[in-house]
């Protein structure tokens, strides 16, 4: 086997393991049950999004999709950051606890 076939097997072997992850992280963002749960599904389908783009960098030879994924990454990052403050917030009035202020 060549070092290109092994590539290109490689890179066909990642899209199909992508779109399970994907498929599987949208199952649990759907039946939840609960918002972490959710959240985390959220963030694993923007880590394999991630990842597909990088796979598509490979194959097609353009760095283009390699700053698509790091911009996609930093956004992923800022929206699971501010989910979880959602969710500290909303766990903190549900319980009525008084929280650090701000």
């Amino acid at each position: 086997m060549t070092p290109e076939a092994f590539l290109n097997f490689s890179v066909e072997a990642g899209f199909v393991l992508l779109v399970i992850s994907v498929l599987l992280a949208l199952v649990r963002l759907a039946q939840g049950p609960s918002l972490p749960d959710r959240v985390v599904a959220l963030d694993m389908m923007t880590v394999a999004i991630v990842s597909f783009c990088g796979l598509v960098a490979i194959r097609v030879g353009q760095n283009a999709f390699l700053d698509v994924a790091m911009v996609l990454a930093l956004v992923g990052f800022l929206a699971t950051v501010a989910l979880a403050r959602f969710a500290e917030r909303r766990l903190v009035r549900q319980n009525g606890d008084e929280g650090p202020s701000s």
